[in-house]
């Protein structure tokens, strides 16, 4: 297993990490996802440490604090060798303040977290999603003394705007506040619009990439092809309307190049796409999950190896699409704004 550091901290951690998502199964969305008890979790936990993952990653959301409980149970005498993410933001309640990055909520979740993992300590603590109603100013002084406190080792956020994380960087710098190391962005091969605008910002500013879903919410798994329904296993059932949009004939055509590469390497679909992104700038790891023993193992095997330039390229060209603006205005003057990956060909200014 390879170890990248998280950012630009001195935090290394593996190239894959373990999403537990499916531990728990609370509520039609997260069942979707998988059902997964202590018993198999610290199976699968034993797996991951056996390939050298070391970083675990969950929500208080997730199944409703269950996943934290079972991963928390899952590493019990085991805690030193593991790296814990956890998140807060989002509803955790009914009540007009359980939700959210006030210094109220943020609190009283890290407190929550803390229980259900039966853990001193979080390693990398996100914020879920952006909260626009909280002064930046009250969400970093919030998290810097959670830090200071020792109840948090690093900060790290989720699902930001560019000018979101900008921002919130430039007030922790003001005050010597701790920064953000690390982002939790999705992206994969038929999402590439993190290349866009975060990616540059965080080559500049040194925040690390931990990719969510780099299976495409599912689709990239070599079983949704062109012709053929929807596997009945699929959470796509049930979850589509809540993750990334993908206009079919798009999906289709970019399977059909990773079949083609995957063929060419002797490697799954699957693999292929997950070695695809750890080629990428900025990624410190890839978050993969698995319902099952053997899911888990394929995945783990997307590591150790490169694709070729030549596939990269192929795969590249697959993906394509025209950026929206500015963006694709700023790609027409590349020599002085290079973008950090190959981006499509920007379209031609007419001038009249």
């Amino acid at each position: 297993m390879e170890y990248r550091l998280l950012g630009g901290s001195g935090l290394k951690v593996s190239a894959l990490s373990f999403g537990t998502g499916t531990f728990g199964g609370h509520g039609d969305f997260f069942k979707a996802w998988g059902s997964t008890d202590v018993a198999e979790a610290r199976r699968l936990i034993d797996i991951c440490f056996e390939a050298g993952v070391n970083l675990f990653d969950t929500a208080n959301v997730y199944s409703h604090g269950q996943s934290e409980e079972i991963l928390g149970k899952a590493l019990k005498g085991k805690r030193d060798k593991a790296l814990i993410s956890t998140k807060a933001t989002f509803a955790m309640g009914d009540g007009p303040n359980d939700k959210g990055s006030s210094r109220y909520h943020l609190r009283q979740q890290l407190e929550a977290s803390l229980r259900r993992l039966n853990t001193e300590t979080i390693d990398i603590y996100h914020l879920h999603g952006f909260d626009a109603l909280t002064p930046i100013e009250e969400v970093l002084d919030t998290l810097n003394k959670f830090v200071r406190e020792g109840k948090v080792r690093y900060i790290a956020c989720s699902n930001f705007s560019g000018w979101h994380l900008m921002k919130s960087l430039g007030i922790a710098d003001r005050y010597g506040w701790t920064r953000y190391v690390a982002h939790q962005v999705y992206y994969s091969l038929i999402g590439r619009e993190y290349e866009w605008e975060l990616m540059p910002l965080a080559l500049d500013q040194k925040v690390g990439a931990l990719v969510w879903s780099p299976l495409g919410w599912g689709r990239l798994t070599g079983k949704i092809r062109r012709g053929q329904p929807l596997p009945e296993t699929s959470r796509l059932h049930v979850t589509a309307e809540s993750g990334p949009p993908v206009a079919d004939e798009y999906l289709y055509n970019v399977v059909d190049a990773l079949d083609a590469v995957a063929k060419e390497t002797g490697k799954s679909i699957p693999q292929v796409a997950l070695n695809w992104l750890l080629q990428r700038p900025t990624v410190s790891s890839v978050i993969i999950g698995a319902r099952n023993e053997e899911q888990l193992r394929q995945n783990l095997a997307a590591e150790g190896w490169n694709l070729t330039t030549e596939h990269v390229a192929k795969l590249d060209a697959a993906t394509e699409q025209t950026p929206i603006y500015p963006y694709w205005h700023q790609y027409q003057f590349a020599d002085r704004n290079p973008p950090p990956v190959p981006q499509p060909k920007p379209p031609e200014i007419t001038k009249k």
